[in-house]
């Protein structure tokens, strides 16, 4: 039998027993479109969790002052180290991995009024290049710009949720608030933030203002905290080793002594939310494979119905001169033809609901916004496809092997003679 003659034997077996074809592509397919859509949710988890993760800053990494616990200088250890705001300077002209770092000095519980409305905020005082840092995008106006910092402007920019408490649904760019007594003019309106990390109160909350203009509140000069990222995150080690050197020297400690500087790699915490998300992805991707399996199960069992079913015609052919050989294809044949239509289809059926629902809530209706940056877009991943169906055709495969090996084995005399 020529491989054309085989193809047609094939598909004339199939149409005969259409109803259980039909059947046993539509198994496979609900098998594919399982793991494709599952595969799609635990893809859409990991992005929006490692987005709402990112908010607090793409490679953000904190120093705060720390207590030191070995002797150095001739000082004693236990001994207090304060963060200055000259540090800055010296980390800028000093550590060229450093790519941008800001100064911070928090007040905690101002007083900010607009109008008859009063509430309690925290007021981050900055640098200009903490918005890079900290990831801040505006949703109108501008941010903080030199000429504010040195002018000692009475400038600010409000959270998306400050904005919301103090003027509700009125845009607040170019409106004044009060702050502590003094009056500022809001020049920027923050994006909401789905924010899953943070080290205070989380940015929607906040108002900012240029840390120069802070000294009209408080003494500036011992900041809470620098905000800094590096050049380039495969130099982020030795970056944070040259700021320890760097600020040892002049703190009158030795770089090796941690305790001395608390400071906090957020890429660190990272690796716990990359891991939880592809555990999930795994746990998602299993279930579909499960899936996948019993469909294809069912494809042996159904096969090794037909090997029975059609015994007396496997005999027929073999005394017509049929070889073991073209008896094997045949089968092999009629079950990959099944599998590849079922895994088309289950792909189509993937596609269809990812593109029907698009978008599930996750982070968006805890943290009240409604951009959608917090929540899980589900689109077709390429990797699925290509998984599920070298998966279901390998599964098609085995599955149809056995029951062609049986049928390509069968004694044409004892074929016929079957009831």
């Amino acid at each position: 039998m020529t491989f054309g003659s085989i193809v047609r034997e094939a598909g004339a077996a199939l149409s005969f027993n259409r109803q259980r074809s039909l059947l046993t592509m539509a198994s496979l397919a609900w098998g594919v479109a399982c793991f494709v859509i599952l595969y799609s949710y635990g893809e859409g988890f990991g992005f929006a969790l490692r987005n709402s993760f990112q908010a607090v800053g793409q490679d953000l990494i904190l120093v705060f002052g720390g207590q030191t616990s070995a002797q150095a200088g001739g000082q004693r250890s236990g001994r207090e180290i304060r963060l200055d705001l000259t540090d800055v300077e010296l980390i800028r002209d000093n550590v060229p991995l450093v790519s941008a770092i800001s100064a911070e000095t928090m007040i905690r519980n101002a007083t900010v009024v607009r109008g008859v409305r009063q509430e309690a905020m925290t007021l981050r005082a900055v640098e200009p290049a903490y918005e890079k840092v900290r990831n801040m995008t505006l949703d109108e106006g501008r941010w903080i710009n030199g000429e504010d910092y040195l002018n000692k402007q009475r400038v600010a920019i409000l959270g998306a949720l400050a904005a919301r408490k103090l003027f509700g649904e009125i845009p607040p760019v170019g409106e004044s608030i009060t702050i502590n007594g003094l009056q500022f003019q809001i020049i920027g309106l923050l994006k909401s933030k789905t924010q899953i990390s943070n080290y205070n109160t989380p940015d929607n909350e906040c108002v900012f203002m240029p840390l120069s203009t802070a000294s009209l509140f408080r003494d500036i000069r011992h900041p809470n905290d620098f905000v800094w990222m590096p050049a380039n995150p495969q130099f982020r080690k030795q970056a944070v080793k040259d700021v320890r050197a760097v600020l040892g020297r002049v703190h009158g400690f030795i770089p090796n002594d941690e305790p001395a500087l608390e400071i906090i790699i957020f890429n660190e915490f990272q690796k716990i939310v990359d891991t939880m998300s592809l555990a999930l992805q795994i746990l998602l991707g299993l279930i579909g494979a499960m899936t996948l399996a019993i469909g294809g199960i069912g494809l042996a069992n159904i096969m090794l119905v037909s090997v029975t079913q059609r015994t007396k015609e496997i005999g027929v052919l073999k005394s017509l001169g049929a070889t073991r050989r073209s008896i094997l294809w045949q089968f092999l044949v009629e079950a990959m033809v099944i599998v590849t239509a079922g895994g088309l289809l289950g792909v189509f059926i993937g596609w269809g609901v990812t593109a029907g629902v698009q978008t599930l809530p996750l982070l968006g209706p805890l943290f009240k916004d409604t951009t959608g940056n917090g929540d899980i877009h589900l689109h077709i991943s390429q990797f699925a496809v290509v998984t599920s169906t070298v998966v279901l055709e390998i599964i098609g495969l085995f599955a149809g092997l056995l029951p062609a090996l049986k049928a390509s084995r069968l004694d044409p005399i004892d074929a016929l003679r079957y009831e």
